[in-house]
């Protein structure tokens, strides 16, 4: 690689800076993505046998409403964290008392604390009497037991989220068995494909800006890994010579198994949309996907978004050909928190109530302009 590689729009940008943009795109934080050959499955440092179930070893109160809790996962390897925001009433529960939950998923880089940090949710009146589950996922984890050349083990991101961090919740904490679950990025893709590969778990999942096709774009899988120096193949395999692994991974291949759920898919197609400062910079120059650049127009300046949004729009096609009820919002907007905080706060009704249906959605798949 150069020292400097040219943006699509001409702009120079420093190679470093493309390491920041490349973390950005797939959900990393620079810090985490500077970090290059260290592997995603080693979420804590402390040894656990496999024998042993998982287990809270440490539980922190760091704000009203909100616990950090760390557990020693065997599926980790090592241990992970959970934050909770817990609804009004918890403190004083009764055995027997339960709560709906939310899961909410991060982005790639894994980072439990996005959601009360960045978009306040604590401060929500629509979430005061739900629990809200945010589970940590090892650095670009991809919400899946990797493969890892067949051997399995660690980091196995599914069964700690919904095994190992579920258990605890309903057992020790006063989750019910009422459960959504909604994700931006990474975590989008992990909402549809975790309740497609545990149907009936969740009543309806949510996908904000999801990779959720991974077999549309696998060359993205693959140059993303190899940029933040992660082993691809560890994670599902070849996707040719595993392509089975990589379908059971992939929810176009699973649409069927989302009969029963509700499904709300939103994304932006990359141009500068409504809630996008004047002057937007376009996405660095990525490597990975600028070999895609071609098939989009030039005024798409998130290529990471245009792709999202492609796959979004696959997948929400193929669902409604299996029946599945799904709703989706396509608008103009580029990979942005602040298009995840607005896709979250409308789709709160379908999530919090299974009735209800969220705010402004369709049943098209065609661009909007919201």
């Amino acid at each position: 690689m150069t020292l400097h590689n040219r943006s699509r729009l001409g702009r120079v940008v420093p190679a470093a800076a493309l390491v920041s943009a490349l973390a950005s795109a797939l959900g990393a934080p620079p810090a985490a993505a500077s970090a290059v050959g260290v592997h995603s499955g080693r979420a804590g440092a402390t040894a656990t046998s496999p024998d042993t179930p998982a287990h809270v070893v440490d539980e922190v109160q760091i704000a009203h409403r909100q616990l950090d809790l760390t557990i020693l996962s065997p599926s980790l390897a090592g241990t992970g964290k959970v934050r909770v925001l817990t609804p009004d009433g918890w403190d004083s529960r009764r055995p027997g008392d339960r709560w709906p939950v939310l899961y909410l998923l991060p982005g790639g880089d894994g980072d439990y604390e996005t959601f009360t940090r960045d978009y306040r949710i604590a401060d929500w009146p629509e979430l005061r009497n739900t629990l809200v589950a945010m589970p940590q996922m090892p650095f670009y984890g991809f919400y899946s037991n990797w493969w890892n050349g067949g051997a399995g083990g660690a980091p196995a991101v599914e069964t700690f989220h919904l095994d190992e961090v579920r258990t605890i919740l309903e057992r020790d904490y006063g989750a019910d068995r009422q459960r959504a679950v909604a994700g931006e990025s990474q975590g989008g893709y992990g909402a549809v494909k975790y309740a497609a590969r545990r149907p009936g778990m969740f009543h309806a999942a949510a996908s904000f800006s999801g990779f959720l096709h991974p077999l549309q774009h696998p060359e993205a899988i693959r140059g993303g890994a190899e940029f933040l120096g992660v082993e691809w193949r560890d994670l599902w395999g070849d996707p040719v010579r595993q392509r089975r692994i990589w379908e059971e991974n992939d929810p176009y291949y699973l649409a069927e198994q989302l009969r029963g759920t509700r499904v709300h898919i939103a994304a932006g197609d990359g141009t500068p949309g409504a809630l996008d400062p004047p002057g937007t910079e376009p996405d660095p120059e990525i490597p990975v996907l600028e070999d895609l650049a071609p098939l989009y127009p030039d005024e798409v300046i998130s290529l990471t978004e245009a792709v999202m949004g492609d796959e979004s729009r696959t997948v929400a096609r193929r669902l409604q050909e299996a029946g599945v009820h799904v709703t989706t919002h396509f608008y103009r907007g580029t990979h942005s928190p602040q298009y995840w905080e607005r896709e979250l706060r409308q789709t709160l009704p379908m999530l919090l109530d299974p009735l209800s249906a969220p705010s402004g959605s369709t049943t098209a798949v065609a661009p909007e302009n919201a």
